[in-house]
């Protein structure tokens, strides 16, 4: 591709840029238009990569391999939101995401103020532990069974060329990494997304089935990479080539890229999403195919669309949480009424009241003080207008 930002050339230099652009149209003939711009942006050469370069996992490339593959992904998945070293603290930062948690643990604090104090201390610790305990145990429970099934989903076995038996073995799913040759047969599911190399069928098709990702039951083709061994066995050991692709991203309808041949002058052969077969997919009406490992794990493309662990909040929760507001608006009104009331009240006694306790020096406290006392003491009096076991209920009917 020529710079059309070049000033005039003479003609001799005009000729040999005539002569590279034509070769560089022979190298790229079997590159789709859609592939060009990529093409463009990966021979620039840009400061930050835009790109990621695939090589096979064999002896020829294990310099090469170790790397470029350094910072690439694993294919062993985690769904779970905790571990057992965050569990405690991850748990209570989400639940206290409620408006009605904060009230609770707020109470529990005023209540340890001995100016304040209206209940026992321990008591009012009671109702917010049973809460807390009870969500804890539900969440638990939800990402131990999210768990389970990360660990049977790393531990399903396939096929993985291995360079030092030079053979298909088993593998565990967690195990395959980028740039493994991986054989699959019918009704198999994809392990990774990896670009088809070889195919039983005679014109190089595969058939998938996508249900797993856009719930769609009919089939859907996908095509070997053009120049690809089609009416013979693949040999891993024979494949040389170089693939140069976008990097990760969402868009499970678009892949670009091209494997670039090092023995014919690096001619590149584009590709597109017909080539590449993605995770989760099943493998249908084909005997067996054979493809390259480009992105594993958490690099697939199901899983980045995989919004990722969340914390679930139902409608009911939400609408509580605009309640509980309300509730606080309402009770901070009471108690500012109550504690104004006293106030005015203790005014009118022309001397303290024999029901006055005095401070340790013998004072006896202020109208004004005793009211702002007041207001906090009716704030705990008066909280079950916040229905803390309306909490405990729907709690329990969750987990069972």
């Amino acid at each position: 591709w020529q710079d059309p930002s070049n000033g005039p050339v003479t003609d001799g230099s005009k000729s040999h840029k005539q002569r590279n652009s034509s070769n560089e149209t022979q190298r790229c003939a079997s590159v789709p238009q859609s592939c060009l711009n990529f093409c463009r942006n990966t021979d620039t050469g840009s400061a930050t990569p835009k790109h990621r370069v695939v090589v096979p996992y064999l002896d020829q490339f294990r310099d090469e391999y170790e790397k470029l593959t350094k910072g690439y992904k694993n294919n062993k998945i985690r769904t779970t939101n905790y571990t057992l070293l965050n569990f405690i603290p991850r748990n209570l930062f989400e639940q206290f995401h409620r408006a009605a948690n904060l009230y609770f643990l707020f109470l529990v604090f005023l209540n340890w103020v001995p100016l304040v104090e209206a209940f026992q201390k321990e008591i009012t610790m009671l109702p917010l532990l049973a809460v807390l305990t009870i969500i804890a145990i539900k969440d638990g429970l939800e990402d131990y069974r999210k768990y389970k099934l990360d660990k049977v989903i790393n531990h399903l076995l396939t096929q993985v060329y291995c360079r030092k038996e030079k053979k298909y073995v088993e593998c565990y799913w967690k195990d395959v990494k980028v740039g493994n040759f991986v054989k699959l047969h019918c009704d198999e599911v994809i392990p990774a997304d990896m670009v088809l190399l070889h195919s039983s069928d005679p014109d190089g098709i595969c058939h998938i089935e996508t249900s797993s990702l856009d719930g769609e039951t009919n089939l859907k083709q996908r095509q070997v990479v053009k120049g690809s061994v089609m009416d013979c066995e693949f040999e891993p050991e024979k494949f040389s080539s170089r693939i140069q692709c976008e990097m990760p991203n969402s868009d499970i309808g678009r892949f670009k890229g091209f494997l670039e041949r090092p023995h014919s002058d690096k001619e590149k052969i584009g590709l597109n999403k017909e080539n590449l077969l993605l995770r989760g997919c099943v493998v249908r009406n084909t005997e067996a195919v054979i493809g390259i490992v480009v992105y594993a794990g958490h690099e697939t493309k199901t899983m980045l669309n995989n919004s990722g662990p969340r914390y679930k909040r139902s409608r009911l929760e939400r609408q509580l949480n605009s309640d509980i507001l309300w509730c606080v608006l309402l009770l901070l009104t009471m108690c500012l009424v109550g504690a104004i009331g006293h106030g005015i009240w203790l005014m009118h006694f022309p001397e303290p009241p024999i029901f006055s306790i005095p401070e340790p020096s013998g004072a006896h406290t202020p109208p004004a003080l005793a009211a702002f006392y007041m207001f906090w003491t009716m704030i705990i009096l008066l909280q079950v207008l916040i229905p803390i076991s309306l909490y405990v209920s729907i709690e329990i009917v969750k987990l069972g």
